[in-house]
């Protein structure tokens, strides 16, 4: 078959088993699959006649594959209808809101903001309605925390949500109260999962589409072509991961990455059996199911076996925001239907829990029809639990810059010994555990030179501290962080036949980097810049 075209470099990175290096090669691409992979001298050979891209000496590669997203959020709070800012202390983010809300319509709807965490702010106090309150006292305000699991907004909020003193958080949730009992504004874990999702129903389908379509040209130009969009709630309806817009892009040519969508598992399998039934091309797949097992460890909801070094009562060991019992009846129920789901699994006792899991619904159905069973973010780990992962076919889905977002929170809530234990992606790779990157945007930006610098450095991605790395026994190697990056992502929404490397037979997904991410000097890593994009069929 005459290819449509031809790409052609001294350094190609096919992705392929055994193979570290890049190679002089040209990769002929018909109907948007790679057809050939040849030497590069014969190129001409290769492309009967067809367009040639010789890219000199730049660095071609599989395109990445971002497995863990939370694209509308992702998608959101880099636009004109919401505000992404961290801030140094309650009273800076409130004024932050202040000054970007002069810009908005004064129309009483929601003011939305994302990025706070109250541990790195100075004092680092929980913050209260009351600041906003001065400030917005008629105008509902959500402001979203850094880590996706805590909603902060003002009485305003309170009222347009409905929540009184007397109104019952949903379950896995919770209401701060203050010492007579009344509520501080502050809602977490599924709770705040839940109402932030009623807030954003305000944003119009249209308005969904721009930002997403935006949002996805974005990641184009970062190398990235294929995303995992992960239910972001405990409650069906409420995962935020919106088919409908991914429907009208697509019907309109405006898909301009594989998407996978993950919504929430309930009894009700048929959420998800509806969209498999309608997605099953190229672009737009439904692989499975989400699920949640416990928090986040700087709020001490990461479920943990030991209790907390720093214990805000006694036996604080967190706590799971799902029963154990009641996770193994929706795992196992799902498997026997032949469908995948992906835990959030951050503390050691409920990580070793749905391996125990995992493991059962292996030996019971084998692996799943679409994707594969994956755990999400597994922080913290015992050692003994690594080899178990790939024993019960578990997938390991990481976020390397999660590493670095506070690099003393983990010893300081923890304890140091565990802290040194904490994401061993290299230990993960040598047991044969499948390692799929990401970033769990909004959690942390989605650059992809971060997530590859994170990964080889264990430094964080502004400062690049520590020097030698925070744990740097931990490290992945350039070729393996590459490899979990396109083909671990792969592996885990069951298309590694057919995405992750440029192989005969593979769809061309393929970027083209001015710098060698192999043999670069670390420093480099993040100034690389992305020339070229290309999506197969």
């Amino acid at each position: 078959m005459k290819p449509d075209y031809v790409i052609t470099s001294q350094n190609v990175f096919t992705g392929e088993a055994g193979c570290d290096v890049s190679r002089p090669l040209a990769v002929a691409v018909a109907d948007g699959r790679v057809a050939a992979v040849g030497s590069r001298d014969a190129a001409e050979e290769l492309a009967q006649g067809a367009p040639v891209e010789d890219w000199g000496d730049a660095f071609v590669c599989p395109g990445f594959h971002d497995a863990h997203q939370h694209v509308f959020h992702a998608a959101l709070f880099p636009s004109e209808l919401a505000c992404e800012y961290a801030g140094a202390s309650e009273a800076d983010c409130v004024a932050h809101l202040v000054e970007w809300a002069a810009g908005r319509p004064d129309d009483g709807s929601w003011l939305v903001m994302h990025g706070w965490r109250e541990a790195l702010w100075n004092p680092p106090v929980v913050p209260t309605r009351a600041s906003l309150d001065a400030a917005f006292p008629n105008r509902p305000v959500a402001m979203y925390s850094g880590d996706a699991h805590t909603l902060w907004t003002n009485t305003a909020g309170l009222h347009a949500l409905g929540i009184t003193d007397q109104t019952q958080p949903p379950a896995g949730g919770s209401f701060d109260r203050d010492e007579q009992g009344h509520l501080t504004g502050v809602i977490r874990e599924a709770a705040g999962m839940v109402y932030v999702a009623r807030v954003l129903e305000s944003f119009t389908t249209e308005q969904k589409c721009a930002i997403y379509r935006s949002y996805f040209q974005r990641l184009n130009a970062m190398g990235i072509t294929s995303v995992c969009d992960m239910a972001l709630s405990l409650i069906p309806g409420a995962d935020g991961i919106n088919p409908q817009v991914y429907e009208a892009l697509e019907a309109a040519g405006e898909l301009t990455v594989r998407a996978h969508l993950f919504p929430t598992l309930s009894d009700d399998q048929s959420n998800l059996e509806e969209l498999q039934a309608r997605y099953h091309g190229a672009r737009l797949r439904a692989p499975g199911f989400k699920q949640f097992f416990d928090g986040v460890s700087s709020q001490h909801t990461a479920w943990c076996t030991e209790e907390y070094a720093n214990p805000r009562f006694a036996g604080d060991v967190g706590r799971p925001t799902v029963a154990p019992e009641r996770m193994r009846e929706l795992v196992l129920a799902a498997a026997a239907r032949g469908h995948a789901v992906r835990i959030h699994t951050i503390g050691d006792a409920a990580v070793h829990a749905a391996i125990d899991i995992f493991d059962e619904a292996y030996r019971r159905y084998g692996v799943p029809s679409q994707g594969r069973n994956t755990m999400e973010h597994i922080e913290d780990i015992q050692e003994g639990d690594i080899a178990r992962l790939r024993e019960s076919h578990v997938v390991a889905s990481v976020q390397p810059p999660h590493v670095t977002i506070d690099l003393a929170q983990p010893a300081r809530d923890l304890g140091e010994w565990r802290a040194r234990r904490m994401w061993p992606f290299a230990g993960m790779v040598a047991e044969g555990v499948e390692l799929a990157l990401g970033t769990d945007a909004p959690v942390v930006p989605p650059t992809s030179t971060d997530v590859l610098y994170t990964a080889v450095t264990r430094q964080t991605p502004a400062a690049h501290e520590p020097a030698g790395g925070w744990y740097p026994g931990h490290r992945l190697s350039r070729a393996q962080a590459l490899r979990a990056y396109s083909l671990g992502g792969a592996v885990a929404v069951g298309r590694e036949a057919e995405l992750g490397t440029l192989e005969p037979g593979r769809l061309a997904d393929i970027c083209v980097w001015d710098t060698n991410f192999l043999t670069c000097e670390d420093n480099q890593i993040q100034k690389a810049r992305c020339l070229a994009t290309h999506l197969g069929a």
